[in-house]
């Protein structure tokens, strides 16, 4: 076995009062935000891509044309920025607006049968974590479902604290259910009451923008 090398005791004092290398810092992740431009004014959510980064991915790429997504009206292939034009065309004042219903692009600032019965056309899975509590303060930006595992374009936006609408424990295959939340609001919230109180599919959103730097609502 070969013998270590013995220091001198001046340079081993040396080593032992030198002070530790200094820590990289660590790397802040970069933010990314959707900015809800409205009939009514803007709405910006932060997005947690660490928290659901499939739902990120998913709504960043339909917001800005790069998923391709079929058109419910022509059953046709679009890459059209699936958001831009829709209405919320489902809203309950003191609970939630609900947009992202490619079928209401475009069309008149009434209600109709027809809206909210739309998407993508396709589903992805949920992303939940029994035992969280993502719905504990107002201003969530989460998909909305038919149940689990149907998450596509669809999207809500809550007014305030909704509990009742955390993961919970059920027979799906996972074991839980819920709404994945993939956004918080961080400016324009009192536009969700606002647009509430408006009614069913008389705001349009206009476009969403996705932007690194936190917006503002003015």
């Amino acid at each position: 076995m070969p013998r270590m090398p013995t220091l001198p005791p001046i340079a081993l004092a040396a080593l032992l009062l030198a002070p530790p290398a200094a820590e990289k810092p660590a790397r802040q992740a970069k933010e990314t935000y959707a900015v809800f431009v409205t009939s009514r004014g803007k709405i910006a959510a932060r997005l947690l891509p660490e928290e659901a980064p499939v739902g990120v991915r998913n709504f960043v790429e339909l917001a800005t044309g790069k998923k391709e997504w079929t058109d419910p009206r022509t059953q046709k292939p679009s890459k059209a920025p699936l958001y831009d034009g829709t209405l919320f065309h489902r809203v309950i004042p003191g609970f939630m607006i609900q947009g992202g219903d490619p079928m209401t692009r475009g069309q008149p600032t009434e209600p109709d049968m027809r809206y909210g019965v739309s998407g993508p056309g396709f589903r992805f899975a949920d992303e939940l974590k029994a035992g969280t509590t993502p719905f504990a303060g107002p201003c969530q930006l989460a998909y909305a479902n038919s149940g689990p595992n149907t998450n596509g374009s669809q999207f809500f936006i809550t007014e305030v604290a909704t509990a009742h609408l955390n993961p919970r424990a059920c027979s799906s295959p996972s074991g839980v259910c819920g709404y994945v939340r993939f956004g918080v609001g961080v400016c324009g919230c009192e536009r969700v009451r606002e647009i509430a109180l408006a009614g069913a599919a008389k705001v349009r959103l206009e476009k969403v923008q996705v932007v690194s730097q936190k917006p503002s609502c003015d």
